[in-house]
């Protein structure tokens, strides 16, 4: 574009400035105007007016914000992969070690190393060092401000891919999986009880911070790249589906369901499970459905005679971890049945990997009625039970949703 630009303005050697241009686009900062200084002074030098030097210079001003601001990032995205430190440091060593040469091939160099360091494990600290990618991903940012306490960095995080994401989506796809690795060092012994703590009152002052967001797909053009807009690695996380809310409203159900929390939201044994629940309860209230969020003690052999189970329809347990061994789950599960005596029960265990739910004979043992990997897949499950509820109460039964499991295809006992 260039050398047949200065072609028709009447500047000499028309293809050696091109191919100059082409060259010196992979310097950065400094490449564009270095190209663009040496034909203008030699357009002023020929011409006698000034009309082909501002000709040149008009020229290189519209190529470059022509291919700068829209072909590149039609072809190749807003960014080359390489940090702002990296380009420069990169332009200082190869310039010392190659010369003029070395400033030319600075960049493309430097995002060779760096695409190494993104796909060889080995060289990874490439990718760190000089990439322009968070070293931590959501997950793991997640954790790191959690673990602080640091609730309003989590909550700037949080409204930041609520932008691009459902709430039920944020939940299962970042707070649940930072979750889980709090649980994993927590039964590894390297958290202590005062972080755990921390930890916990944490996230629930972030649960009750996100209240006032609806479960539900931002709307179109709300995600938008500006500077407010999630970064490229938290955009490119999964998103769930969202649950569909009971047709109808609480009228449509049956009678045991339209209490103002007909679902138990009961935490697991481990100390972060509560958590897990809290987050449960509140996506079940957003989709019509009341829920309370109970301490594993109180349904422990001590406590539960005192349980009040007054207008409960159904259980949910949450697990972060159960040790490999449902031997406690299972002895909860008989004493919610003498508790109460058919209610479907769910168990919610967020690690998907484990073996509870790929072993038919650990969920015979267990006997729950449901079993399920997210909190999405939570709340589908509690509208079918109820919806299950109002047909056999002869009520009308809502239609069935698209994408329903029932409880059998789900694994169950």
């Amino acid at each position: 574009m260039i050398g047949v630009g200065l072609y028709f303005v009447g500047v000499p050697n028309p293809v050696l400035w091109g191919m100059l241009s082409a060259l010196l686009r992979f310097v950065p900062y400094i490449g564009a105007f270095i190209s663009a200084g040496l034909p203008i002074a030699l357009a002023a030098a020929v011409d006698s007016g000034w009309g082909m030097a501002i000709w040149t210079a008009a020229l290189y001003v519209v190529v470059e914000l022509t291919v700068s601001q829209v072909v590149e990032p039609l072809l190749y995205g807003h960014s080359t992969g390489l940090s702002p430190f990296a380009l420069v440091v990169s332009a200082i060593f190869w310039s010392w070690l190659w010369g003029l040469i070395g400033l030319i091939l600075s960049m493309p160099l430097t995002l060779c190393l760096v695409v190494l360091g993104r796909y060889v494990d080995r060289l990874e600290f490439l990718d760190v060092l000089l990439g322009d990618r968070p070293a931590l991903t959501p997950v793991e940012s997640f954790y790191q401000r959690i673990l602080a306490g640091d609730a309003d960095e989590a909550e700037d995080q949080a409204e930041l891919l609520l932008k691009d994401r459902s709430l039920s989506s944020y939940y299962d796809e970042v707070a649940l999986k930072g979750l889980q690795l709090a649980a994993n060092d927590a039964e590894r012994g390297v958290l202590h009880q005062e972080q755990l703590e921390r930890i916990k009152n944490t996230i629930k002052g972030l649960v009750d911070e996100l209240a006032s967001h609806d479960d539900r797909e931002p709307a179109p053009g709300q995600a938008d790249d500006g500077p407010a807009a999630p970064p490229r690695d938290e955009r490119e996380l999964p998103k769930q589906p969202l649950p569909d809310s009971p047709d109808g409203g609480r009228a449509g159900l049956a009678p045991a369901w339209q209490a103002d929390a007909p679902v138990l939201c009961l935490a697991g044994k481990g100390p972060l499970d509560e958590a897990a629940s809290s987050m449960l309860a509140q996506l079940l209230g957003k989709h019509g459905l009341g829920a309370r969020v109970t301490p594993y003690q109180a349904a422990s052999r001590e406590e539960i005679g005192a349980l009040d189970v007054t207008g409960i329809a159904m259980v949910c347990i949450s697990y972060l971890d159960i040790s490999g061994s449902p031997s406690h789950l299972r002895y909860l599960m008989k004493r919610l049945r003498r508790k109460l005596p058919g209610a479907p029960i769910l168990v919610g265990l967020w690690p998907s990997e484990d073996d509870a739910l790929r072993d038919e004979r650990v969920r015979t043992v267990i006997g729950a009625d449901y079993y399920s990997t997210s909190l999405r897949e939570s709340v589908d499950f509690c509208i079918e039970a109820a919806q299950a509820a109002s047909k056999e109460a002869g009520g009308p039964a809502p239609p069935a949703r698209s994408g329903q499991r029932t409880a059998s295809q789900a694994g169950v006992s």
